[in-house]
């Protein structure tokens, strides 16, 4: 995973996405964003690293659109978003972002092994993004 810092959209595999998003019809924005977390949340098994950092880019899009989110500023993020752009979603995506971010941050998650093998600080960065997230979407 080529990972650069600890935000939803700081990898190779979040930023492809975000790419792939950004490209998408607007029409089909939604149905992307939904994939993407039901893979992850919806995986029994070894949950993969890249089906993660997808998942978690999405989530940082559904929560920067509830009331407490905080606007997207990152470079990696898709651009629409950069000038307020949206993905509208329906109200039952939020549920579903929060199950995906639970099961990312399970025992049996590549994502989070890499993030624990990189090193306490690293792990406690990246861990707590995804927790404050899940925060916004739980409220």
């Amino acid at each position: 995973m080529g990972t650069w810092d600890s935000g939803p959209f700081d990898n190779d595999t979040a930023a492809d996405w975000c790419g792939d998003l950004d490209d998408a019809d607007v029409s089909k924005r939604p149905n992307l964003v939904r994939e993407a977390l039901t893979r992850a949340a919806g995986e029994a098994g070894y949950l993969d690293a890249d089906v993660a950092c997808e998942a978690i880019a999405a989530v940082a899009i559904v929560a920067a659109q509830r009331p407490s989110g905080q606007p997207i500023a990152s470079p990696y993020a898709p651009e629409f978003l950069h000038d307020g752009g949206r993905v509208d979603v329906p109200d039952d995506v939020a549920a579903l972002a929060v199950r995906a971010i639970d099961r990312i941050l399970a025992a049996d998650s590549e994502w989070r092994e890499l993030w624990e093998d990189a090193g306490v600080e690293g792990a406690s960065e990246a861990v707590g993004a995804v927790r404050d997230l899940r925060k916004v979407l739980a409220a």
